[in-house]
């Protein structure tokens, strides 16, 4: 795989657990909306500490953009990433991911899941092309809810929320189930794009399976 090592141009924290980075965006540097690279720390203690993370900005950008959870608890990667600074270098390496935009359909995301989903929407904001794809984004408190004002501008009233620990007014609360996604199942010609926590896209898939959808309409990560 293709090595490349870039400097932090800017870094910043949208939540309270997500970190947001941009760098350089080395010469050539080619990958698909929706895909990943592994990403290290280039610092002695942290060179083989590769993890994948989701590429956000898209690829007419001329940096890269990766929103990241942090998980302080792991003592990893991610927990070492709050005290990176503009400067400071990453070693990026490979592309890969399954993901990838098929046609017109429901993006349904829990958590930092929604990051693949990120780049393909923004994409097709770009180029005017976003018409009827919905995207469902569970969380479990407002407070969580990643680039919540840029995804409201790209799809509007095609945006749903959902909540599971927080209940707050106008937000569907609970989790995505069979009886939520009934309503949100469109016929045979529409995608169902999936990433998230392994448990709640296993649930989702069985519950889209049970709605009638066919294997050749869902898009999942598979890692």
């Amino acid at each position: 795989m293709t090595r490349h090592i870039v400097k932090i141009q800017d870094i910043e924290n949208l939540t309270h657990d997500t970190l947001r980075l941009k760098t350089e965006k080395p010469e050539g540097f080619g990958f698909r909306p929706g895909q990943a690279t592994e990403i290290a720390i280039n610092k002695d203690e942290y060179r083989n500490e590769k993890q994948p993370f989701s590429i956000t900005s898209t690829p007419a950008d001329n940096h890269l953009e990766f929103i990241i959870k942090v998980y302080p608890e792991h003592e990893g990667t991610t927990d070492k990433m709050q005290e990176l600074k503009p400067g400071d270098e990453l070693i990026l390496e490979g592309v890969f991911g399954n993901i990838a935009y098929r046609g017109e359909g429901v993006f349904i995301a829990g958590g930092s899941g929604v990051t693949p989903f990120v780049s393909i929407l923004r994409d097709l904001h770009k180029n005017g092309r976003v018409a009827t794809n919905r995207l469902i984004f569970g969380n479990k408190t407002f407070g969580d809810i990643i680039l919540g004002e840029e995804l409201d501008l790209m799809l509007g009233e095609r945006l749903t929320h959902v909540l599971s620990a927080e209940q707050v007014e106008k937000i569907p609360h609970g989790r995505i189930n069979k009886d939520f996604l009934r309503s949100h199942v469109n016929g045979n010609k529409t995608f169902y794009y999936l990433c998230g926590p392994p448990a709640m896209m296993e649930s989702v898939e069985d519950d889209l399976r049970g709605l009638g959808v066919e294997e050749a309409q869902i898009v999942k990560e598979s890692w």
